[in-house]
């Protein structure tokens, strides 16, 4: 415990660090354009409060889907920079809890996202662009496959269809080949 306690606190150093060390005006406007929350930041906070979720899942690409039903509450954290998620409910009989954090990178102009779930012990992590054509942010990573031990590509989209519906879905990988395997409907409760 000592250890991660000094390795993060030497992270924050490192951090407070390059900020005093950004020397001239246009290094120091960089750094406030990267920390202070944008636009896109604004766009996802709209996206706070409870949601029903009606959750749709495929195993395998041939087996038949398997339902079920979950909620979730979206929340900005650390002044409006990253948005977390938290999930509840029951699958196959056992309770389900799984969390998301989500951020817009300033500096990269992209979306970033890691999902952990207490129906394993990895850390998925995506990122990707957000479409403003079609109102939704498309996501890539990668996530361990509990069945080979191995690490697999994963894909996702999210579409914001108006400010009290949103649909997930996510493609998986299997034999070299892409499937949707879940398909999630956020409704907004009121």
């Amino acid at each position: 415990m000592k250890r991660i306690t000094f390795s993060i606190g030497l992270i924050v150093l490192a951090a407070l660090f390059t900020i005093i060390n950004a020397q001239t005006p246009d290094e120091m406007k960089k750094w406030m354009d990267y920390m202070t929350p944008s636009d896109v930041h604004k766009m996802m906070a709209a996206s706070d409060g409870e949601w029903n979720m009606e959750i749709q899942m495929w195993m395998d690409p041939n087996a038949p889907a398997q339902s079920m039903k979950a909620s979730c509450v979206n929340k900005m954290i650390l002044g409006g920079r990253y948005q977390e998620s938290i999930n509840t409910g029951s699958f196959n009989g056992m309770p389900f809890e799984g969390r998301s954090l989500t951020g817009w990178d300033n500096a990269r102009k992209i979306f970033v996202s890691t999902w952990i779930d207490n129906m394993g012990t990895g850390i998925m992590y995506m990122e990707g662009p957000w479409n403003d054509a079609t109102k939704t942010m498309e996501l890539k990573g990668k996530m361990t496959d509990p069945m080979t031990g191995q690490v697999k590509d994963v894909r996702q989209t999210m579409k914001m269809v108006d400010d009290n519906t949103q649909v997930m879905e996510q493609y998986d990988t299997k034999d070299g080949k892409e499937y949707k395997s879940m398909v999630i409907k956020f409704t907004r409760k009121m």
